[in-house]
């Protein structure tokens, strides 16, 4: 499916998200150290719209690894790399984000934005990233939530379930791509359930950061060892 969106895949995400995706990013970015030398790999990368902020705004970023399972959305990724002529700081690698080919202990921080909802398992997904992280090392994850408001979940829910189908299939072609995601939204974990998943995993000090009346949540976590500065 996300090979089929590719194309509009950017543009679409600037319009439904009414440009606010370009702040969830950067509030994202904040939350790392800027400076510590940091290894860092983002998960479900996409077309490299997280990666690509976090190099902008972290310089002290040594190590950049974009990981996705579409080959078309890497294309699209490595395109926007080229561009911005910062090709040669970021390795891009087409894998499963719960059975990464990385080593225990590799990453100071793992990022995913949008992406986790996606994946086949996400308490499997979660102990992957608990794997390759650093003792001390940090996990944001941004993911849309449902705001906890009654009337503006009530408008968020009617925004999701007609004008974003209509929008995606208009701009993208695709029926079935956009009625998929106001259900995996309308499905995924309360900002409450996906913190104890955290937990639960190993993870310590998880804090969920609500943005924009609670529509998308950063979730923060760090694993457990020798932390002089937090990432």
């Amino acid at each position: 499916m996300f090979d089929r969106i590719a194309h509009s895949y950017d543009i679409l995400n600037h319009i439904l998200s009414f440009g606010f995706d370009y702040a969830w990013r950067r509030k994202l970015a904040a939350l790392l150290s800027p400076n510590n030398r940091l290894e860092i790999l983002d998960l479900a990368t996409g077309t490299g719209g997280l990666l690509i902020s976090l190099l902008r705004r972290r310089p002290n970023i040594v190590r950049a690894v974009g990981l996705d399972i579409s080959k078309n959305m890497l294309a699209r990724c490595r395109r926007k790399t080229d561009r911005r002529k910062i090709t040669d700081r970021i390795a891009l690698i087409r894998a499963d984000a719960a059975n990464t080919p990385f080593e225990p202990n590799s990453f100071d921080a793992v990022t995913m934005a949008f992406g986790i909802r996606n994946t086949h398992d996400v308490h499997a997904t979660l102990n992957e990233i608990h794997r390759i992280l650093k003792p001390g090392g940090t996990a944001l994850i941004l993911e849309f939530s449902l705001p906890q408001n009654p009337l503006v979940r009530s408008c968020y829910l009617l925004y999701l379930r007609s004008f974003v189908p209509f929008i995606g299939h208009l701009i993208s072609g695709d029926h079935y791509a956009y009625h998929y995601l106001d259900k995996t939204i309308e499905n995924f974990y309360t900002a409450d359930d996906f913190c104890s998943l955290m937990k639960e995993t190993g993870f310590l000090n998880v804090t969920p950061r609500p943005l924009t009346f609670g529509v998308a949540t950063i979730y923060q976590g760090y694993k457990s060892g020798a932390q002089t500065d937090p990432l």
